[in-house]
């Protein structure tokens, strides 16, 4: 079978696994892996370990790569387990310490203490901004529907102290959220992407880029909620109306504390990259700077906050931290799955057919194209982080060895920014955010659905001046 039509096999199996049998993505990946994986040609495989040059050039010296054709001679099954094992030394223990420090963040009342700051400081008038800037922040360390199931009962007190701006409320909300989830590290999708390109991509770089970008297209969410707002009235639901908004009793953590876990991982991180841009380099740097220790120092810090500032004083720590490693494993091993995954798909040869059709990958076209997959099968399947780590499968490989104009950190953001569209009906977080704000399905779709398809094309366009401006090459 030829690349492409590997590739096409394996995205319906995971969109039909998915979307037809409801099969959780973690199965549709490993079997969509297991499939590629039995069905690729192994001469295929040996190309693609060694890439289209070397291969032509060992060829026509008749030499053979004993390491590449071990490789491609392996059991099929092997293949996927060890790229599996690959995938999950990668994230495994960022992931991990991302939902600790989400956890503790919200059993201590940090994730409290920063939305309630933010709103006082912001006042009424400038609610749906402190709404926007809260769930960006609390999106890079905590899930989006974690956020959204926070700030939601937010919405709704806002809504009933002021009797108006329902919809806009939700749509900021929504609006930072999902952005930070597609765009910034710790978060799973961006943080696989970067590990598709190979080097050519830090997770510091991707930090900046995505809060860089994050800003313009949060911006147009928010003109978007604000004229959404003016053109439709959302009703709060009956159950909401006369509910009590005592805010829970116990003492929140100070501001900087509560910002603290978030900020130094972000600091950390890319305080080293822009060191490093500078040329200033020291085992210091090096050593705080790395991703894992970042998050690990991150998550200790997390940790002591949620010891001195427990909601639930009664509920031991270890409860909570096991409750956050609880969750965070499901993450691991999708995200592990879908890497596994975009491993296979790359032993397909898929990266240089596709980059032979984009002028070598040399062309502005590639960013289109790495926005255009992602977008593809986040409509197909539902899933922003599967559809991200399916596109940094394909575009990882092009970028690693195409000689691009400007920096492979474009085409990771605007794999980022392809996660968005179009979320409907075999989207979880369409059916969350519905669900739970009282919209229905089509006000969902007309709103919500609509606006992260807007805040999706502001986010192309941000990338390709980007590219064309600032090239960072």
């Amino acid at each position: 079978m030829s690349a492409l039509a590997l590739l096409s096999l394996g995205m319906l199996i995971v969109v039909i696994g998915i979307v037809g049998f409801r099969w959780h993505p973690f199965i549709a990946l490993i079997v969509a892996s297991l499939s590629v994986s039995a069905l690729t040609p192994v001469d295929a495989i040996y190309e693609a370990q060694l890439g289209t040059e070397k291969f032509e050039a060992l060829e026509a010296e008749g030499v053979v790569d004993e390491g590449a054709r071990k490789k491609a001679n392996s059991w099929f099954v092997s293949r996927v387990t060890d790229a599996f094992g690959s995938g999950c030394a990668g994230i495994a223990l960022i992931i991990a310490m991302a939902a600790i420090i989400g956890k503790c963040l919200l059993e201590s009342g940090g994730a409290r203490r920063i939305v309630d700051s933010l709103m006082r400081r912001f006042g009424i008038q400038g609610t749906p901004f402190a709404f926007a800037v809260s769930s960006f922040t609390l999106g890079i360390p905590v899930f989006f529907d974690t956020v959204f199931y926070l700030m939601i009962p937010l919405a709704k007190a806002m809504r009933r102290a002021s009797g108006k701006d329902y919809l806009l409320y939700i749509l900021t909300i929504v609006a930072g959220a999902t952005m930070a989830h597609s765009l910034v590290p710790p978060t799973p999708g961006p943080l696989t992407v970067v590990g598709f390109f190979g080097g050519t991509v830090s997770v510091g770089s991707m930090m900046l880029g995505g809060m860089a970008v994050g800003v313009c297209t949060v911006s147009a969410g928010i003109a978007f909620a604000f004229w959404a707002n003016r053109r439709w009235t959302i009703a709060l639901p009956d159950a909401d109306i006369s509910v009590s908004d005592t805010i829970e009793a116990g003492t929140l953590p100070p501001l900087w504390f509560a910002l603290f876990p978030i900020l130094l991982p972000v600091v950390l991180i890319g305080g080293q990259t822009i060191f490093s841009n500078f040329g200033i380099e020291s085992p210091v740097l090096r050593f705080l700077g790395d991703k894992n220790i970042a998050l690990i120092l991150s998550a200790a810090v997390s940790i002591l906050l949620l010891s001195r500032y427990r909601l639930a004083s009664d509920a031991p720590m270890r409860e909570a931290v096991q409750e956050a490693l609880s969750a965070g494993g499901v993450i691991i091993l999708v995200t592990a799955a879908g890497s596994a995954f975009g491993s296979i798909l790359k032993d397909t040869g898929i990266a240089g057919e596709i980059g032979g059709l984009v002028d070598g990958g040399s062309s502005l076209a590639l960013i289109a194209v790495a926005y255009g997959v992602t977008a593809l099968v986040r409509t197909a399947q539902g899933s922003a982080t599967v559809a991200m780590i399916t596109a940094g499968g394909i575009i990882g490989p092009i970028a690693a060895t195409a000689s691009l104009p400007y920096s492979a950190l474009y085409l990771a953001l605007a794999i980022g920014c392809g996660s968005k569209p179009i979320s409907w009906a075999n989207d979880s977080g369409f059916w969350v955010i519905g669900r739970m704000s009282g919209m229905s399905p089509t006000e969902t779709f007309k709103t919500v659905s609509i606006m992260m398809i807007v805040m999706s094309l502001v986010g192309l366009a941000v990338v390709y001046l980007g590219a064309l401006l600032l090239p960072l090459v």
